[in-house]
């Protein structure tokens, strides 16, 4: 198989999809954000039609149906409006056919900022969490918002964890 993993490159995360024998690709989707859209107003700048175009002209520029799997995290969580579904389109065409991609988004809905992190695979129980600092998010992303997200995708599953996280894993 072939994963991408857009929380940057990591020696634990290489070791464990590597020791398995699948193909890994890396990219740190939360920084190309930072950089496209930093300055006075993160969302603000978000509607600007010359940075979205610059974004996603840098961002995500991987060949359509490329991957059985990508690890998105909780980058998701940090667009708004057109850009995200822009970016949703553009994971579904670079996703094989059957193949999945794992999200988390805060699952505290009255939360003005959220502990943003830097995800590692430590083994086949563990993932590691590195804060990243505190970010606001885009919206709050209800169970029926996420749906409605991933319309285009066969399956949607939902699961809440212990740190107020709500995984969502799609299938295309």
């Amino acid at each position: 198989m072939t994963i991408l993993d857009l929380a940057g490159a990591n020696q634990g995360t290489i070791s464990f999809v590597t020791g398995y024998g699948h193909g890994l690709y890396s990219d740190d989707l939360l920084l190309q954000m930072d950089e496209a859209f930093g300055g006075n107003d993160f969302f603000d700048n978000q509607s600007s039609p010359r940075k979205v175009a610059d974004f996603m002209e840098r961002a995500l520029t991987f060949p359509d149906e490329n991957f059985d799997g990508i690890l998105v995290w909780d980058t998701l969580q940090y667009l708004s409006g057109p850009l995200l579904d822009a970016v949703i389109q553009r994971l579904w065409r670079m996703m094989r056919p059957g193949g999945c991609m794992l999200a988390l988004f805060s699952a505290n809905e009255q939360a003005q900022m959220v502990q943003s992190h830097s995800y590692r695979i430590v083994d086949h129980k563990t993932i590691g969490m590195l804060p990243r600092g505190m970010r606001k998010p885009s919206q709050v992303f209800s169970n029926r918002v996420l749906e409605r997200l991933f319309q285009n995708f066969h399956s949607v599953k939902f699961f809440l964890t212990r740190d107020s996280l709500r995984e969502v894993i799609v299938r295309r």
